[in-house]
């Protein structure tokens, strides 16, 4: 496995975003009432997410939940049995490191659900309170740089709100306290879920936006768009896509460390296959670059670890 990505790597992108209804680009300035949570998607999930980025088979049927089911990495292979060689060696790879995957949704918020579900696992299973205490100073300075670029709270405080809630309730000891099956089902929940996702939209555009000059360059070689605008029409709204810039706020932003294995085509030359893999690692200073980008080696491996194929994330789970 590479420690580091190829060199100069296309953006990861995470498609879809024209069948989600949710907030317009302008939602910072409504009222969380008008906000839809209705997002159908149907039939193929991995075209409704990002089109057809390429001809390998790709499961069609059922619509997928927000959240799927885990399962064993050998679901994956079984889906390239006929497709890319490189795909199928590359999958072999991925499973000498991992055993088992979790699908989430097509629907343009892939990164931000599996953000959700797999952050919010981790603390079901390791009980780490030190962790969640700070977290939830992390939240409140997110609450002051929302408040400092102009939002009204009430925008925003029943996303920040409903995240907190799911946070507290897989901590152990209390009345309302889940176990895994119900945080399955309540990640499901489209209500539950879309909250959150919102939630996730916000402190990323709000920590884009405090760190304007760091991420100009970034997103003026995606869009001709100002920061405000690319937030207003590219990080907030439900359904739209993500990439390396929205990975990054969202790590910086939370203090939490991202793994993304990239199962794509690329081969190396020396004829050696490997699965790329980047590891976004919070900034200790937000305002070094190298070290908002994740290049700095990290200490300890990410306990969030992505599947990014063309236009879509899912969770890994190592072995």
């Amino acid at each position: 496995m590479g420690d580091a990505p190829p060199p100069a790597p296309a953006p990861p992108v995470e498609g879809g975003g024209s069948d989600g209804a949710g907030p317009d680009p302008n939602s910072h300035r409504l009222s969380p009432e008008t906000v839809s949570v209705e997002l159908s998607m149907g039939g193929d999930y991995y075209h409704a997410c990002c089109g057809d980025p390429d001809p390998d088979p790709k499961p069609e049927g059922p619509q997928v939940p927000y959240i799927g089911n885990k399962e064993p990495l050998s679901a994956l292979a079984a889906e390239f049995q006929s497709g890319s060689p490189i795909l199928q060696e590359k999958i072999k790879l991925l499973g000498e490191q991992y055993d088992a995957l979790r699908r989430t949704r097509g629907d343009g918020n892939c990164f931000y659900r599996s953000f959700m579900f797999s952050y919010l696992e981790h603390i079901l299973e390791t009980q780490d309170r030190a962790e969640v205490e700070r977290i939830l100073k992390n939240i409140e300075q997110c609450k002051k740089t929302l408040s400092g670029l102009g939002y009204i709270e009430f925008t925003f405080e029943d996303f920040f709100s409903m995240f907190i809630e799911e946070l507290q309730n897989v901590l152990q000891g209390h009345e309302t306290s889940i176990g895994p099956e119900e945080l399955l089902e309540r990640t499901r929940d489209q209500t539950t879920s879309d909250y959150v996702v919102m939630f996730f939209r916000f402190v990323t555009s709000g920590e884009i936006q405090r760190r304007a000059e760091f991420f100009e360059p970034f997103i003026s070689g995606l869009t001709n768009s100002t920061v405000a605008q690319f937030c207003k029409s590219s990080v907030e709204p439900m359904g739209e896509e993500s990439d390396h810039v929205h990975i990054i706020a969202l790590s910086d932003a939370l203090g939490v460390p991202i793994r993304v294995m990239y199962l794509d085509r690329s081969s190396c030359d020396t004829g050696n296959l490997s699965v790329n893999h980047h590891d976004f690692i919070p900034a200790t200073n937000s305002s070094e670059g190298d070290a908002a980008m994740g290049l700095n080696p990290a200490e300890e491996k990410p306990y969030i670890t992505l599947l990014y194929r063309p236009g879509h994330y899912d969770i890994l789970y190592p072995k």
